[in-house]
């Protein structure tokens, strides 16, 4: 296996449904990952939250990872979506026995405040997976708010930690926090909102999807190569989109209509109980998109 996640950008992979049963789109999919990596991303991260996978069965999960690992070389990351211990192993058993040496990782929510509890959590989960973790501090998801103190002193003591996904608002703080007391990569998410600030205090590049990558890339690669100007160019005229696109409880449905427009997905929905793109938001999107002055389908 892979035994860092290198800085830059992983990209976060939508999972596109087609059809009145919402099947898995695996055209969709490939599309998808081609167009990530044409945009420049170090890795993808499959099975994230924002791929639905929750809402996914097992042999649907296994589906993404076969085509995406069938359309690409890229290494992974891949998510494991439950919080108890057990099917977490379960999840990360099989994401090591399907990508093999292309997982770079497999990431992990935080589901404890309590760091021995934690501690024991990851753990038990590298012992059977033999998989190295990146942690996702995500309290949106989980309910859980960990300090960032617990979080970094627990990452220093896993030395199996890979990285950590940090998307605890204020996040520049968090990640200020976390780089500060512990040496693994720590990167930002939620879209890429708060990249530049994020960038400026220590992260290693982005984690996370938004429906134009390619302005995520730009914005990362510039920042590692010494231009501060020339990153925040590249991302200022997206940030609108950005938080349009991060908008809670219809986060998705925004991102996937997005994508529907680039030509890359060919159905927007999103299942259950996920919201659909409110009808009243359709021309707020459309002015987004003409603002950032990007072309759509």
């Amino acid at each position: 296996m892979i035994t860092t996640v290198e800085p830059g950008v992983w990209g976060v992979l939508a999972t596109p449904f087609s059809g009145a049963a919402l099947e898995v789109d695996t055209i969709g999919i490939a599309r998808l990952v081609e167009h990530a990596e044409q945009a420049g991303v170090t890795g993808l991260t499959v099975l994230g939250v924002f791929g639905e996978a929750a809402r996914l069965s097992w042999q649907e999960r296994r589906t993404v990872l076969e085509t995406v690992l069938a359309t690409t070389h890229l290494p992974l990351v891949v998510g494991c979506t439950s919080q108890a211990t057990a099917p977490v192993i379960d999840e990360a058993e099989m994401a090591a026995d399907l990508v093999g040496e292309r997982l770079a990782a497999v990431m992990v929510q935080v589901n404890s405040v309590d760091p021995q509890a934690l501690q024991n959590h990851l753990t038990a989960i590298h012992r059977d997976s033999g998989a190295r973790i990146v942690i996702q501090d995500y309290p949106a998801t989980t309910g859980v708010n960990v300090s960032s103190a617990v979080l970094g002193d627990v990452t220093v003591r896993c030395d199996f930690v890979a990285a950590v996904k940090a998307e605890a608002p204020p996040t520049p703080v968090a990640i200020a926090e976390l780089t500060a007391r512990c040496s693994v990569p720590v990167f930002g998410g939620l879209g890429g909102i708060n990249l530049l600030d994020e960038l400026a205090v220590g992260a290693a590049g982005a984690m996370t999807g938004f429906s134009y990558p390619e302005a995520l890339v730009s914005c990362v690669r510039e920042w590692f190569s010494g231009n501060a100007a020339a990153s925040r160019a590249a991302l200022i005229g997206y940030l609108p989109l950005i938080a349009f696109e991060q908008q809670p409880g219809i986060a998705m449905a925004i991102r996937k209509e997005c994508l529907r427009r680039r030509g890359l997905i060919s159905e927007a929905a999103v299942r259950p109980p996920a919201r659909a793109l409110p009808e009243s938001l359709i021309d707020v999107l459309a002015d987004h998109l003409s603002l950032a002055g990007v072309v759509t389908a």
